[in-house]
């Protein structure tokens, strides 16, 4: 599947234009991370774009998510490694991400959305202006973003091996690359 055939899925299922954002940064940041672990960098950035594939079905029932999804992925022939990322990366069902790119799109999910966040309350509100400091001072403010929990994103320095700095500025080159597709 390439990147547009799997924009187009979204697309089809997705009709929230955050949450299509969403997946888009997700698939970017998902990219960056592959190439530097030296992975399949179309096949992370796929498994980012499709992760929440069935938010919007199973928005009222949390404990669906992701479960539908990785079911979804799983019929369209999508590899098994996306499959299985896609049903870890909601903590609900508590399912430990055993491969890399599990563990990545888990760690990814809620820093994606933190680092909208503080974009949004810069004045010019334009990820080009947003640093990787800017990011980690409000990843202290326990108020702010609240949904972007930070014991997750904090999972980085198990997980990849990454510091948190290094995890930010990652992820925050990544959506600053498709900043126009983000509308930020």
């Amino acid at each position: 599947m390439t990147k547009e055939e799997a924009v187009k899925i979204l697309k089809e299922n997705i009709q929230t234009k955050n949450l299509i954002k969403h997946s888009l940064a997700m698939g970017a940041i998902m990219k960056v991370l592959a190439e530097k672990f030296g992975e399949d960098k179309e096949k992370w950035e796929l498994c980012g774009i499709l992760h929440d594939i069935d938010y919007e079905k199973t928005k009222n029932e949390l404990d669906k998510h992701s479960l539908v999804g990785a079911e979804m992925l799983k019929n369209l022939g999508l590899d098994e490694e996306i499959v299985e990322a896609t049903k870890s990366h909601n903590e609900v069902h508590k399912i430990e991400p055993k491969t890399l790119m599990a563990k990545a799109l888990y760690v990814c999910d809620p820093l994606s959305g933190l680092i909208v966040a503080a974009t949004l309350v810069l004045p010019s509100k334009k990820i080009k202006d947003l640093t990787v400091q800017n990011v980690l001072n409000r990843f202290k403010e326990k108020a702010f973003a609240r949904g972007a929990n930070r014991e997750i994103i904090k999972k980085c320095e198990e997980y990849l091996n990454l510091s948190l700095e290094e995890f930010v500025e990652i992820a925050l080159k990544a959506m600053q690359r498709i900043a126009k597709d983000l509308e930020l």
